[in-house]
This record gives structure tokens, C-alpha cells and sequence, in this order.
């Protein structure tokens, strides 16, 4: 059985993501500021950076306002849902960009949906993308990851599953934490891997620091402060393979080391990998201890 959604039901509100500047309050879009106009709720991250938005857009607005962050996200959901069904147009505004990317408003936008209540968005600044766009990495493919763990061993896993990855990756990082997931981001994909850290986008002291991962590890290990977005290049072609060639091979280590002959120990691997038999077992051999015969 497919899940299936309601369909928006006309007599009901509406639920607009509205995408606030970034950096500079000049890219504020004109829909942004027709919406403080005409919204009769407005949800906001922080209820006092929304004030100062809204005083340095000399604009004011009639309608109630909500404070709308991770610590209430799901028990302000409903009340949000029903002030929309009855009728009134509940804006959504995070302190920064879109709504719900790496910020609050998923919750909302997927119970809107379940319930018919129908969503719109006022397009507007991003730092995904506009990271993607100065970083000079390939941006025909890419994939977001925002926030890794912010423990270690937790965001070394991830970034090793993530290592063989061909596509462009953009990651969020709190300053205070950048130094060190750029010398994790090294370890897991490799010194050189082409990166560039993007800090206060479209502020009076942006930057953009290009270079190999671990060179940029080095830059950030004196301190790095303001927003940060980065962007690493995907895996270089054949980077897959290699980490299985590599996996491959600890097995066979392992079943050598449990008593099994070397050409065996690589047949029932090669055969359970689906990998040719030759090119497994060089692979073996060049790295077993000097010295030691290959039986």
C-alpha cells in the first residue's frame, strides 16, 4: 500500500517557508517583505532576530508572532497546523535562509501535507547554494549533509561511509568545532582533497579558503569564527573500488590468520565479492609481511 497525502483543502490557510537574508539584509526579497504584510501568524526561530530584520527592512507587521525553534518544534507543530486550517496564512522564518534546511520547518511543512493544509515559499538567499557557487567545486551533482555528530567517533563513521561518495559535498559546522572536523575530513578522504571552507556568506567579511583538506585543517586550527559552510570535492573515479579491493583484503587477512592458505582465503572472498581473483590476490600478497611465503 502507497502512503498517500491529502489533497489541500481551498477553504483552509496556507503555510509560506520564507527564505531570510543570509548576510546581507539587502538581498531580502520583495515577496519577504510583502509577507510580514500580510501574515496573520508568524513563526520565527528567534522572535528577537526577526525584530531586527523587520526594523532594518523598515517594515512592521500586524500579525502574532510565535517563537518556532528546536527546543518547541513538536509541540508548537499543532498549534501552528490548526491556526493554518482555520483559515490564517502562518509564515515560517529561521534566523537564516530556508526554512527547514538544517533549520526548523520540517515538521510542519510534512504535517501540512498529511492534513491538506497547503505550502508555498517565498524563495530567497541559501548558503548551500551560494557556497556551492564561489567554492569552484564541480556542482553539477551534489548532496547536503548539514551537521555531522558533534561527536567524534560518531562523525568518523559517518564521514567514513561517506568517503567513496563521487558527488559534492556541503556540510554546516558551528566555528568553534571546524578545525576539528576538517583534520577528521582528511583522515577519512585524504590530505588533498580539494575543499573550500565559506565563512560569513555574503557579510562585510566574507571569505572563502580553498585548498586540500588538510592544508585547510592547518588554517582553521588557529580559529575560525562566523558562519560556516563546506564544501569538499566528491571521490575521485575508482575510489569505490579501492575501498573494497581494500575491505576485501582484510577478510582474507583475516581467514589466513585463522589458518586458512592464501589462494583459498582469496577464492571464497573473490567469490562472495563478486571480485576477480588475480588482481585480489596481488593485492593480498603485496601486503603480507616480508618475508613470509604465499602459499
Amino acid at each position: 500500500m502507497t502512503n498517500q497525502t491529502a489533497v489541500p483543502d481551498p477553504s483552509a490557510g496556507v503555510v509560506v517557508l520564507a527564505a531570510t537574508p543570509i548576510g546581507d539584509v539587502r538581498d531580502a526579497s520583495p515577496r519577504l517583505v510583502e509577507e510580514f504584510g500580510a501574515a496573520d501568524l508568524i513563526a520565527a526561530e528567534d522572535t528577537r532576530r526577526l525584530q531586527r530584520l523587520l526594523d532594518r527592512l523598515g517594515v512592521s507587521t500586524s500579525a502574532r508572532v510565535l517563537s518556532y525553534f528546536e527546543g518547541n518544534e513538536a509541540a508548537r507543530t499543532g498549534q501552528l497546523l490548526e491556526a493554518a486550517r482555520n483559515g490564517s496564512r502562518v509564515l515560517l522564518v529561521t534566523d537564516a535562509g530556508m526554512p527547514s534546511v538544517s533549520d526548523p520547518g520540517y515538521r510542519l511543512v510534512a504535517a501540512a501535507v498529511e492534513t491538506g493544509v497547503r505550502v508555498t515559499a517565498v524563495p530567497g538567499p541559501s548558503a548551500v547554494l551560494t557556497a556551492l557557487a564561489v567554492s569552484g567545486m564541480p556542482v553539477d551533482r551534489f548532496c547536503f549533509e548539514g551537521f555531522l555528530p558533534r561527536k567524534a567517533g560518531e562523525r568518523r563513521r559517518r564521514l567514513a561511509e561517506l568517503a567513496t561518495e563521487p558527488r559534492t559535498l556541503v556540510f554546516f559546522e558551528a566555528p568553534h568545532r571546524t578545525a576539528a572536523m576538517l583534520a577528521d575530513l582528511a583522515e577519512a578522504f585524504g590530505a588533498a582533497r580539494p575543499a573550500a571552507v565559506c565563512r560569513e556568506l555574503t557579510k562585510t567579511y566574507e571569505e572563502v579558503r580553498r585548498g586540500g583538506l588538510a592544508e585547510l585543517a592547518d588554517w582553521a586550527a588557529a580559529g575560525v569564527r562566523g558562519e560556516v559552510t563546506i564544501v569538499v570535492a566528491g571521490a575521485p573515479a575508482g575510489a569505490a573500488d579501492e575501498r573494497d579491493k581494500d575491505a576485501a583484503v582484510v577478510e582474507i587477512t583475516e581467514l589466513v590468520a585463522g589458518g586458512m592458505k592464501l589462494k583459498p582465503a582469496v577464492a571464497v572472498v573473490a567469490e562472495r565479492r563478486g571480485m576477480a581473483k588475480n588482481a585480489l590476490y596481488q593485492a593480498a600478497l603485496g601486503r603480507r609481511e616480508p618475508g613470509r611465503n604465499a602459499p
